[in-house]
C-alpha cells in the first residue's frame, strides 16, 4: 500500500481510526506526531542506549539557569546498578527499590509503576531522584523477565526534539511550521556551552570557553574536537539532534524551505524522517502488520477507540505486548529503518556518524568531568 504523501496517509488514518472524532484529520496528525517519536524511541533504544535516555525532561540553558526547557528525549551519563527479575505484575518503583537496596538513600522517591497491572510499560521509569543522581528501571528482556536498574547523572550529554506539523486542508504547509522551527531552534541553540555564531562572510563558527577564555574557529570542525579531542570542554556540552516529518512543511520540491534552514543552523545534526519511512511505519504495523507485529495495531486502535480510557501507544506509556513487537520489529529492520532518514546536516554526513559520536560521549569518564 503507497500513498502519494503523509497528508494522504493523515488522511487514510482519519477516516479508518478517527472516524469518530470532532476533526478527524487533525486527530490523525496528532497521532502522527506520537509515531514520529516512538520511531525515534526505539531507534535509539535499538542502538543500544536506552539506559542513558530519559524522556521530557526539563534542560537549563547554558549560563541562565532561571530558564528550561522541556525536550523529548536526552542522553545522560549511566552505569548499571543491578539486573532484576520479574514474576508478575504491577511491577513498582516501591518494589525495585527495596530489590535494588536503595532505601537508605537521601533521595526523592517516585510513586511510578514500571508495568501497570494491565500491562501499562513506563519506559524510563524513574525510581528516584537526589541532588546529583536518578535511577531509573527499564525493561530489559521481557522474555527472560528482566529488568535493569540504573544511575543516571542529571547533566546530559545529548539531546532529541522531535517536530512534526500538520498541514490544514487548503494550505499548502502547515501554519505553525515557522513557530515550531523557531521554538526548536532557540532550545537547540541556547542549551549546550558550544555556541553557534557568524563572521562577516558569513560562515558558522563555534564558541566554546575554557580556562584561558573563548575558543572561536569552524563550527563542525570545534564539534569534532570536543567530542574527540578535548574533554576539558565538556561539561556543560550537549550534542543537539533534531529530527522533522512531513515532506511539505520543510521542502519546495529539492530545496528547503526557510523553515528547515532555521533548524539546519540551529541543530548540531538535523534528520529527516522521510514520507516513505512514515507510510511504511504505519502501513507495516499500524494498518496490515504481520501476526508478529499484532499487538502494536492493538495498542495504537485501543488508544484512539471512541470511549478509550487511556493511550497506550506513547513513548512513555505503552501496552508491554507492542513494546515487545516494537523492539523486535526495530530489531529485525533496523537497517531499512536507518535509510527511512535523511541527514539535512551536517552536509554530506551518514547517521552511522552520529552514533559514533553518541557512543563516544557515553564512554567518556563524566564522573570526573561533570
Amino acid at each position: 500500500m503507497s500513498y502519494p504523501s503523509v497528508d494522504q496517509l493523515q488522511n487514510t488514518l482519519g477516516s479508518t481510526v478517527f472516524q469518530h472524532t470532532k476533526d478527524a484529520k487533525k486527530a490523525a496528525g496528532r497521532a502522527l506526531g506520537t509515531i514520529v517519536e516512538i520511531i525515534s524511541y526505539y531507534m535509539i533504544r535499538q542502538w543500544g542506549m536506552a539506559n542513558d535516555v530519559l524522556i521530557e525532561r526539563s534542560l537549563q540553558e547554558y549560563g541562565n539557569k532561571d530558564i528550561a526547557h522541556n525536550v523529548e528525549f536526552s542522553f545522560h551519563p549511566s552505569s548499571l546498578q543491578s539486573r532484576q527479575r520479574f514474576y508478575t505484575f504491577p511491577i513498582t518503583s516501591t518494589a525495585l527499590r527495596k530489590q535494588s537496596q536503595m532505601n537508605d538513600l537521601e533521595c526523592m522517591p517516585k510513586k511510578n509503576n514500571l508495568i501497570e497491572r494491565d500491562g501499562l510499560l513506563r519506559n524510563a521509569c524513574i525510581l528516584a531522584e537526589t541532588n546529583s543522581e536518578i535511577y531509573m528501571a527499564n525493561v530489559a528482556d521481557y522474555v527472560k523477565k528482566e529488568v535493569d536498574i540504573v544511575r543516571l547523572l542529571p547533566k546530559p550529554y545529548a539531546m532529541v526534539e522531535c517536530k512534526r506539523v500538520g498541514v490544514e486542508e487548503g494550505c499548502k504547509k502547515g501554519p505553525q511550521t515557522i513557530e515550531k522551527a523557531k521554538q526548536g531552534a532557540y532550545v537547540a541553540r541556547m542549551t549546550s556551552s558550544l555556541q553557534k555564531i557568524r563572521n562577516n562572510q558569513g560562515e558558522m563558527q563555534g564558541i566554546i570557553y575554557d580556562k584561558s577564555g573563548p575558543i572561536i574557529k569552524s563550527y563542525h570542525e570545534l564539534l569534532d574536537d570536543i567530542i574527540s579531542k578535548r574533554d576539558d570542554l565538556l561539561k556543560d556540552f550537549i550534542l543537539s539532534i533534531g529530527v522533522v516529518s512531513n515532506h511539505g512543511n520543510w521542502f519546495t520540491s529539492n530545496s528547503l524551505n526557510k523553515e528547515l534552514r532555521v533548524l539546519a543552523q540551529s541543530y548540531d545534526w538535523l534528520l529527516f524522517l522521510s514520507d516513505e519511512g512514515l507510510a511504511q511505519f504505519i502501513t507495516d504495523l499500524l494498518l496490515s502488520p504481520s501476526r508478529k507485529y499484532m499487538a502494536v495495531k492493538e495498542a495504537f486502535i485501543n488508544s484512539y477507540k471512541e470511549g478509550k480510557k487511556q493511550n497506550r501507544f506513547t513513548k512513555t506509556k505503552i501496552d508491554i505486548n507492542a513494546h515487545v513487537a516494537l523492539a523486535d520489529f526495530f530489531k529485525d529492520n533496523i537497517a531499512e529503518i536507518e535509510s527511512w532518514f535523511n541527514i539535512v546536516t551536517p552536509e554530506k554526513a551518514e547517521l552511522s556518524s552520529l552514533k559514533r559520536q553518541l557512543l563516544t560521549l557515553k564512554q567518556k569518564n563524566w564522573e570526573v568531568l561533570a
